[in-house]
């Protein structure tokens, strides 16, 4: 597979000396940061994971690469990880599975790679808990802006208290209809029974619990959510809205909680 323009960053990085700028960088990296959120980073084409380690490393994050699913598999069994960027294609067990491995356990973000541009593979990812994805080639610093976008998104969810700004009633939960849902433990309850969210999963709902009654729109969800400017063509939240309505076992005709306004965005009523 051709990579323009990361193949020219990784030959460039190589003939400027890539070993020197690993200390330089780590070595401020390491002062700017008490702790070093640790990525796994899972691709059989080693010049894509050591590309993706390069910047990563650069940035002052802890990287375990693996060329296969079977290493990747041991490491998630035996480290605490932030973060996961797992191709789909490899040589062993997909990248699908591996999430699947992921999300029977953990709830850290999952970034998945894809040479492929099928819908099918992007909802097949959401569907088993990813987080993102990206397809390849890509810029590696759009890889780096996601992570941190994730890596954000998780840290929010792993803060013993909430922030003084929020009110007494939001910390202690929302309840609409049977469906329960809390920023103060993470969780979130449906008729009793509890719902398991991936970290978006769960920003999605909240956000638009929070805002109950007032159309959200799908611009305004994404760029609360993702952190990111929304494009549009970009049906990210559609595929979300969608895998939430499976968790809730909401019928898509005539959804119960999440509401489509055609042409504007969603609501909770």
């Amino acid at each position: 597979m051709k990579l323009p323009c990361v193949r020219s960053t990784m030959i460039l990085l190589n003939r400027t000396n890539c070993n020197i700028l690993y200390v330089i960088d780590n070595k401020k990296a390491r002062h700017e940061a008490v702790m070093s959120e640790k990525i796994l980073v899972v691709d059989d084409e080693r010049e894509i994971a050591d590309l993706i380690e390069v910047y990563l490393k650069n940035d002052g994050y802890t990287v375990y690469k693996y060329y296969n699913g079977a290493d990747a598999l041991q490491c998630i069994g035996e480290r605490e990880l932030d973060l996961a960027i797992l191709d789909i294609m490899l040589p062993d067990v997909d990248g699908f599975h591996i999430c699947q491995k992921i999300r029977e356990k953990f709830f850290y973000p999952v970034i998945m790679l894809t040479a492929k541009v099928e819908d099918s593979d992007k909802i097949m990812g959401l569907t088993l808990g990813a987080d993102d994805y990206i397809t390849k080639p890509f810029n590696p610093l759009e890889v780096l802006a996601r992570v941190k976008t994730q890596l954000r998104r998780y840290t929010r969810y792993n803060v013993g208290k909430e922030s003084a700004k929020e009110s007494a009633a939001e910390s202690a939960g929302i309840d609409i209809r049977g469906l329960h849902i809390s920023r103060d433990n993470h969780k979130c309850l449906l008729n009793g029974n509890a719902l398991t969210l991936t970290p978006t999963e769960f920003d999605i709902l909240w956000y638009l619990c929070s805002r109950r009654g007032s159309v959200v729109p799908s611009e305004e969800l994404f760029e609360a959510v993702w952190g990111e400017k929304y494009l549009d063509n970009n049906n990210t939240v559609m595929t979300h809205i969608a895998r939430l309505r499976e968790k809730m076992s909401e019928p898509a005709r005539r959804p119960k909680y999440i509401k489509t306004i055609w042409g504007v965005g969603y609501t909770i009523e």
